[in-house]
């Protein structure tokens, strides 16, 4: 079973909300085909949240928010066996207009 983290959400500034945007490959993919960007965000943050710190920090109109929740994965540190964190990704939807530039 998956640990849940369970803490309400509290007022956070767009800054607090949005920790960075991911530049990977399918990232890239989706943004220049989907108009979809990826961000890791705050654990608590709700999609409502997300959806306001994205059109305030970037001026953008957005779409949908769909977010997940990502499981550390098991890494070795010398001898012993452990764990990186968990940590959420959120894939925003823009308008068809709109856009984010990164680069």
């Amino acid at each position: 079973m998956k640990p849940r983290i369970h803490r309400q959400p509290h007022d956070l500034r767009p800054y607090q909300v949005l920790i960075r945007p991911l530049v990977t490959e399918k990232g890239i993919h989706q943004s220049t085909r989907h108009n979809a960007y990826t961000f890791q965000v705050n654990p608590i943050a709700t999609k409502t949240q997300i959806k306001a710190a994205v059109e305030e920090m970037f001026n953008v109109r957005v779409e949908k928010v769909r977010t997940q929740m990502r499981q550390g994965k098991k890494r070795r540190f010398r001898v012993r066996i452990g764990q990186t964190s968990m940590w959420k990704k959120a894939i925003v939807t823009l308008k068809e207009d709109d856009k984010i530039d990164f680069f």
